[in-house]
């Protein structure tokens, strides 16, 4: 470990720049390529008490030192890529307003945003606007020295085009540039391995979440733990000081129990640990602040086992929270009135917990592009015996929001004034209902039958769950029990949630895809696949209409296509329920990749014209702490004035303690 007093004089040294809170907020911060940054107010952080103002500072220092981690996880070169052209940009010694500079400096900003060199969403490698000559000759001149193996992996647009491939018929290990597997192992390879280490017991350890693959000097395959003193060892070591000075602002014994088996399973990579962390994270009801950290989500790995390293730091929004308590104490009635097979069903639902809360610090994964909600744990026998943890991010959503007003989206799009009139009204609150449905009650309905794995879906099984969340979503979205528990002013409102969702997943979301290329992301998947599932079973129900050469979609019978979203969403939990693969593999394959190019095409036309962004990432707040003269806090600030390259290139030279190889 670092010595203390460098990390506390790092801490230190932000205070000059704290400056208070305008009264105006901005929201927007910067916008290149296909991306636009965000700031998020943090509203109520000054109703915090300073214990709890000393937690989130603690427990926000401990989100930024695992920073390095996502990229090297990200890619193997990232780390080399990234250190490489900061460099470049801070001895560049020259004017940095030449037209090559400016590109280079844009790539480089890419290069912040994806967490590596491959586009966040899409997967695919993005190329610089400038010449590797012309970035060789940059360096020599800024006396800059990098390692030469980047210059394909930068430059080659063969050289590892896709950061995590979804291909049918390939290596999926091979064909991903993703870090999670060293050099030569194979699809075969780890899956037998994985098989071979499965834990078949009542309360089963996760095997793999947080380890590379790797073949020793004999061939044989062997894991590279993720722990202190392991791999990403350096910074694990920073992340377990940060999480034990939060201990010492713990708002309960219950929250003092997490941080301690969060650490102790940093400490050891012990899996037994996490399943502890989990159960004790979960039964952590009272604490106002909390906290994700760690190797979380599988999405990025292609075999959907190791996590990514992420972490967000919150605090419960009081008076909203009264939204997503209603939903969970409500979630046995959803459950038993699901139009899923009751054999599906879970008899009794456990521990369901949802609140909305406010982000505080957006870290690894979730930044700077970040989730809107989150349902943990993923374990499904932890969900089962404990239940789950679920959460809407409201700060996050309302700069959405704000930044989107007025940019001329729903007039080009939505089909009439008459669905722009009613999305105008019930939008944003349709929006949120959706995700505190999907969150709080989707992602823990149904069960698996006895005998099933968790992994039965093998590379579809994150389109499939994401669909079956957002299909219990949408189904209860038009539920008039919603109007009945006040969460929906009416029966009409929910159109609103119906028209945006169904056109998203058949028409919009294609301004994210690059012309010629298939959906890769998971969630994209997942939204092409449930609208175009309902387009192909309605039977008027709703249709795409011509109008001056542009389509529409129109949606003629609402709660018609309610029936069809109905019995989609009971298809998709037995295909969950009974782990069929095969099943899987056919709709995702059939429904969820394949993209119309003329309409495509159209889409991207029309999307042009109205000079947007589609994909929204954000900046942090900086943590300013006020000491005494023992060095105690004594109070925490918040500044929102950093921009987003001042931003990254302080992460970088504060909190980047990993080789560049690793």
């Amino acid at each position: 470990m670092k010595q203390q007093a460098m990390i506390f004089l790092t801490a230190a040294c932000i205070l000059c720049g704290c400056q208070s809170h305008e009264q105006k907020f901005q929201y927007t911060v910067d916008k290149f390529y296909d991306l636009e940054i965000l700031r998020y107010d943090v509203p109520e952080f000054d109703s915090l008490s300073l214990q709890q103002k000393q937690l989130v500072y603690c427990l926000s220092e401990a989100a930024l030192w695992g920073r390095d981690i996502l990229f090297d996880q990200n890619g193997r070169y990232n780390l080399r890529i990234r250190r490489a052209c900061e460099a470049l940009y801070l001895n560049y010694p020259y004017a940095k307003n030449a037209e090559e500079f400016a590109a280079f400096e844009r790539y480089m900003k890419r290069v912040w945003f994806s967490n590596g060199i491959h586009h966040h969403y899409s997967e695919d490698k993005f190329l610089p606007e400038f010449t590797q000559e012309w970035f060789v000759e940059a360096c020599a001149k800024a006396g800059v020295e990098y390692d030469e193996a980047i210059l394909p992996v930068m430059f080659d647009p063969a050289v590892m085009p896709k950061r995590m491939s979804q291909q049918d018929g390939v290596d999926l290990i091979a064909e991903s540039a993703g870090n999670y597997y060293g050099e030569g192992v194979t699809q075969a390879e780890a899956e037998a391995w994985y098989a071979a280490h499965k834990d078949n017991s009542a309360e089963p350890l996760w095997i793999g979440l947080n380890s590379q693959l790797v073949k020793n000097e004999q061939g044989a395959i062997e894991e590279r733990v993720y722990k202190v003193g392991g791999l990403y060892g350096e910074a694990l070591e920073h992340v377990v000081y940060w999480l034990r000075e939060a201990q010492k602002y713990a708002e309960n014994d219950q929250q003092r129990l997490v941080l301690d088996r969060m650490i102790a399973f940093n400490e050891t990579g012990d899996l037994r640990l996490f399943n502890e962390y989990c159960i004790a994270w979960v039964k952590d009801l009272d604490s106002r602040v909390d906290f994700v950290n760690g190797f979380t989500e599988t999405y990025s790995d292609p075999l959907g086992i190791t996590g990514t390293w992420e972490s967000m730091v919150n605090f419960k929004d009081l008076a909203a929270t009264r939204r997503t308590q209603l939903i969970s104490d409500n979630a046995q009635w959803f459950e038993d009135n699901s139009p899923t097979d009751r054999k599906y069903k879970k008899e009794e639902v456990k521990g369901v917990t949802a609140k909305v809360i406010t982000a505080a610090m957006l870290a690894g994964d979730c930044y700077p592009a970040t989730p809107i909600g989150i349902n943990l744990p993923n374990a499904n026998w932890i969900r089962k015996e404990y239940g789950s943890k679920s959460v809407t991010i409201d700060n996050l959503m309302h700069a959405y929001n704000e930044a989107a007003k007025g940019n001329g989206f729903n007039e080009e799009f939505m089909v009439d004034d008459e669905i722009r009139a009613i999305y105008e009204q019930y939008g944003a609150m349709c929006g949120d209902l959706h995700t505190d449905l999907h969150e709080c009650v989707g992602h823990g309905s149904g069960k698996l039958l006895p005998g099933v794995s968790k992994d039965a879906l093998k590379e579809h099984a994150s389109t499939i769950e994401e669909a079956r969340a957002d299909l219990f979503g949408l189904y209860y979205l038009a539920d008039p029990k919603l109007v009945e528990l006040g969460l929906l002013p009416n029966n009409e409102a929910y159109k609103a949630g119906f028209y945006q969702q169904l056109m998203n997943g058949l028409m919009t979301q294609l301004v994210r895809i690059e012309p010629g290329k298939d959906i890769e992301e998971a969630h994209m998947r997942n939204r092409q696949l449930i609208a175009a599932w309902v387009y192909d079973h309605a039977n008027g129900e709703m249709q795409i209409i011509e109008r001056d050469g542009k389509h529409y979609l129109q949606i003629n019978d609402y709660e018609g296509v309610r029936r069809i979203v109905g019995d989609m969403l009971a298809e998709i939990q037995r295909i969950t329920s009974e782990g069929d693969y095969p099943a899987a593999k056919a709709l995702v394959e059939k429904y969820a990749v394949k993209v119309d190019p003329e309409l495509h095409k159209e889409i991207l036309e029309r999307y042009k014209k109205l000079n947007l962004a589609p994909y929204k990432g954000f900046v942090n707040p900086v943590y300013c702490v006020e000491r005494n003269a023992a060095g105690e806090i004594t109070d925490v600030k918040l500044d929102f004035t950093e921009g987003y390259i001042e931003q990254h290139l302080r992460y970088s030279k504060d909190y980047s303690p990993l080789p560049s190889v690793n």
